[in-house]
């Protein structure tokens, strides 16, 4: 790419004593070529530079890119800003002059992508230039787009926006028609650039190309040929990201494939990259087995309805628990668990309206596990997971399943949870919350306790123990890295989720037989 880069201070073009110095270092017999991005100091310090060394004999081109789209035309003189678009435009050179082109070729080349280049960028925060106080001009819940990288105010200041909304309005105005910055219509083959601006998580700016590469095939026509995501040209700790779009032939693919040392250029050394679609088999969301189920219409049993109740009540009280448990998470773990559990319990309520055969108990806790499985990723959706998969081993082959069965299917669960998990009653997991429920239940279905009132005495000691948790030293997951005076402040957030969902499935069933007890 770069034989070299010449620093000015922050937010300043380098003076031409610098420019002359790095000319006349890397300057071979072909000649120079700078590549300046278009701000007023930056063209007269480089122009003058320039100059200076053809004085001294150095033969020189200067190609000066401006690919800003966010501003409307007429721009008067100072015309469209450099942006992150630079950046190819950079690669497109490097990668000619290595082939051996003359100098008068690689300026054509770089200025020719110049020109087919377009970039626009958002912030959610204002950087900190060093030793200076942060400006306070974007508040809290406001973006900017349409912003330089010099920390300058962008072309417009809105409301905090999703990054699909926003993301859409940048490839709208780089893609406008009107300004016609970029000569890209359907059919066209493109490059796209997700850059980070310095203080924006690489999973942030996936989620940007994620959107980019789905709009530009499917509302713009385009071909999308190469992705690059990463921070290339950043603002110092700015928090936001900008979009380049360049309109691609097979010339300037091959210019960006080609190898580089260039330790931040994102391809590998042959250039390879995989296609920017691939197809993906989606497996069936239910199982054969409950498919053959399903495929015998039936009304629903009693047993069915109470199963149906109990499920639906139980993923409702973790859907509404999640910030709760985010909260707890927080403060002992990574801040997930109600998040993930509430991946997990939406599944539920989706898939048990079109797969759960809920007249066959045993099937249906199976496919609770497949749904699981499919959304919860981390240590508590493959806990659950074999919880369903030891519940529907002990409940199969049963057709009539009564409290008792119901009481060993808990037992296996928590059996092979902590078989396969490590945790037993201590361990400040969800084992606190399930482990006494298990017990109470057995006990009281042995004292004669009609099933109903037994499940539901046994949430109570569901919910004891996940309180306990709080006088409890970890000794699995990520809480037993955690500080034993930070975790007396609250309760395992597992074992919350576990004795919440045990006590709503347990209310549900008490409400569904209430009627025909009275």
């Amino acid at each position: 790419m770069l034989t070299a880069a010449i620093s000015g201070d922050v937010f300043t073009s380098p003076p031409v004593d610098s420019i002359l110095a790095a000319i006349r270092a890397v300057t071979g017999p072909k000649g120079c070529l700078l590549i300046v991005k278009n701000y007023t100091g930056d063209r007269l310090n480089f122009g003058l530079a320039a100059e200076q060394a053809k004085s001294e004999g150095y033969k020189l081109e200067m190609v000066i890119v401006g690919d800003d789209c966010a501003l409307p035309p007429p721009r008067g003189i100072a015309g469209r800003r450099g942006l992150a678009g630079t950046i190819l435009v950079h690669k497109v050179a490097g990668a000619a002059a290595d082939a051996g082109l003359s100098l008068a070729d690689v300026a054509a080349e770089a200025k020719h992508a110049s020109e087919l280049v377009g970039t626009m960028g958002v912030a959610l925060s204002v950087c900190t230039l060093p030793g200076q106080v942060t400006s306070d001009r974007l508040g809290p819940k406001l973006m900017e787009l349409g912003l330089g990288i010099h920390g300058e105010p962008g072309a417009a200041v809105i409301d905090l926006q999703p990054v699909d909304v926003v993301v859409s309005h940048v490839l709208e105005q780089i893609l406008s028609p009107e300004t016609e910055y970029v000569p890209i219509t359907r059919g066209s083959r493109v490059v796209l650039m997700i850059n980070g601006l310095g203080a924006t998580p690489m999973m942030e700016l996936m989620i940007a190309a994620r959107k980019a590469v789905r709009e530009l095939q499917l509302s713009y026509g385009v071909a999308v040929e190469r992705v690059y995501t990463g921070s290339f040209m950043t603002s110092l700790d700015m928090a936001g990201f900008s979009i380049s779009i360049l309109k691609a032939d097979q010339a300037i693919l091959q210019r960006l494939d080609a190898p580089t040392k260039a330790p931040y250029w994102p391809v590998g050394a042959k250039g390879d990259r995989p296609p920017a679609k691939i197809p993906v088999p989606v497996p069936p969301s239910c199982s054969a087995r409950t498919e053959e189920i399903l495929g015998q219409p039936q009304e629903l049993t009693k047993q069915g309805c109470i199963l149906e109740a109990a499920i639906e009540a139980a993923a409702k009280e973790i859907i509404s628990l999640r910030d709760k448990l985010n909260e707890w998470d927080s403060k002992v773990g990574d801040g997930d668990c109600g998040t993930t559990m509430h991946r997990g319990a939406a599944a539920i309520l989706e898939d048990m309206k079109i797969c759960y055969p809920m007249n066959n108990a045993a099937e249906t806790v199976n496919e609770i596990g497949a749904s699981i499985r499919r959304v919860m990723g981390g240590t508590s959706g493959i806990l659950y997971d074999i919880f369903c998969k030891a519940a529907y081993a002990s409940l199969k082959g049963t057709s009539i399943i009564t409290g008792k069965e119901w009481a060993n299917a808990l037992e296996a669960s928590i059996a092979a949870v902590s078989k396969y998990g490590g945790a037993s009653a201590g361990y400040r997991t969800m084992l606190d919350a399930l482990i006494p429920a298990s017990a109470v239940l057995k006990e009281r279905l042995d004292a004669g306790d009609e099933p109903s009132t037994a499940f539901v005495v046994s949430s109570e000691a569901a919910l004891s123990g996940a309180q306990s948790t709080k006088h409890m030293q970890a000794q699995a997951g990520r809480s037993s890295y955690i500080a034993a005076d930070l975790l007396a402040s609250v309760p395992d957030p597992g074992a919350m989720a576990a004795a919440s969902w045990y006590r709503a499935a347990a209310l549900a069933v008490k409400g569904k037989l209430q009627p025909s007890q009275n």
